[in-house]
């Protein structure tokens, strides 16, 4: 009898739990941005981190499917259309979008009467590249907290294009390239974007970029013209063109065809100038697809969530500040990390 009474009393099981090889699901048997492979993994987005091969099955968004058939290779993808709620096991699965590249989702499980969210990467400024983040009730929310610090706060992406346009004015004025480094998916096509129609001449375009860039362009999304740096004879005078490249490009021989450059690189890590510095730098424009501090408080306020479980970032203002406020909040060492793209 008192083993029965103490099982009565016993919290529910999590519904999503931490292993060595990603999140996993018990009730639905599957793991989400699995980092080792398994037999059955959702995907939030394509970027390196949450991506990866070696999986049996991948189930991701509708939108975010060409994106992982570029970078996977062909393998077994079920796409979903966002909203659409599918049976896996004892729990109900949908994918919700999450704002931070084209076809970046949220996971949303519902077991019996408990609802969990896992936002994935994630950010509500808009974006017309990507589909608008979606609100989501839940009981227990796993967040990611890339830039959970106070001193975290975005200019608008307004400004930060008005700021490149007046750096490639500059550049050519001083009969210098600006060379712009942004990670090759998602950031590459937010610029490219928000230059469209601005400046007067296309884009030169690393390799790196082709594909993500074509990717978005067959979905529809208006960017700026472009033109392959490979396809620009090499005596070409290349004052005031401005070139998006992969950071992995940076003091490269692939460098040296524009002679004379300025550097800048696209990022929320060059809020702070220790950064810029760091990374040798001369221009550092702050635009980054993941929320900032405010966008991820208000995301956990709003969302009505108990129990919160940091991720994927520095947590340690983050969680002392949710248990202020009454949320259970704990840090989930995940091993997600930055888009740095070391193939590029």
């Amino acid at each position: 009898m008192l083993a029965a009474s103490a099982s009565a009393n016993a919290p529910p099981a999590d519904v999503i739990t931490l292993t060595d090889k990603g999140l996993y699901c018990a009730a639905g048997d599957f793991f989400i941005d699995a980092w080792k492979p398994v037999h059955r993994t959702l995907v939030t987005h394509g970027h390196s981190d949450h991506a990866h091969v070696g999986m049996g099955e991948y189930y991701c968004s509708t939108t975010s499917e060409s994106i992982l058939r570029w970078r996977l290779g062909e393998q077994n993808i079920h796409a979903l259309p966002f909203g659409q709620t599918i049976t896996m096991g004892e729990v109900q699965v949908s994918l919700h979008p999450a704002g931070h590249i084209l076809g970046s989702a949220q996971v949303r499980v519902q077991q019996g009467n408990a609802v969990w969210v896992f936002t994935g990467d994630f950010k509500r400024e808009p974006d017309p590249t990507c589909e608008a983040f979606e609100l989501l009730r839940c009981d227990t929310l796993i967040c990611e907290a890339t830039f959970a610090y106070p001193v975290y706060a975005w200019p608008t992406m307004a400004h930060e294009v008005e700021r490149i346009e007046r750096w490639v004015a500059h550049c050519k004025e001083q009969g210098k390239a600006a060379v712009l480094y942004a990670y090759s998916l998602g950031k590459a096509q937010r610029v490219l974007a928000g230059l469209a129609g601005k400046l007067d001449a296309p884009v030169l375009l690393h390799g790196a970029m082709a594909r993500g860039t074509d990717i978005y362009r067959q979905a529809g999304i208006a960017l700026a013209a472009t033109e392959m740096v490979a396809d620009v004879p090499t005596d070409t005078d290349f004052a005031g063109r401005m070139v998006l490249a992969p950071p992995s490009a940076q003091d490269s021989a692939w460098l040296k065809r524009f002679k004379q450059v300025e550097q800048g690189f696209a990022s929320g890590w060059m809020l702070l100038r220790g950064n810029r510095r760091r990374r040798n730098m001369q221009r550092g424009f702050v635009i980054s697809d993941h929320a900032d501090w405010q966008e991820l408080v208000d995301t956990v306020t709003e969302s009505g969530a108990q129990r919160v479980l940091a991720t994927h970032g520095n947590t340690d203002a983050l969680i002392p500040y949710l248990q202020s406020l009454g949320i259970q909040a704990e840090r989930l060492r995940t091993a997600y990390g930055d888009e740095e793209e070391a193939a590029e």
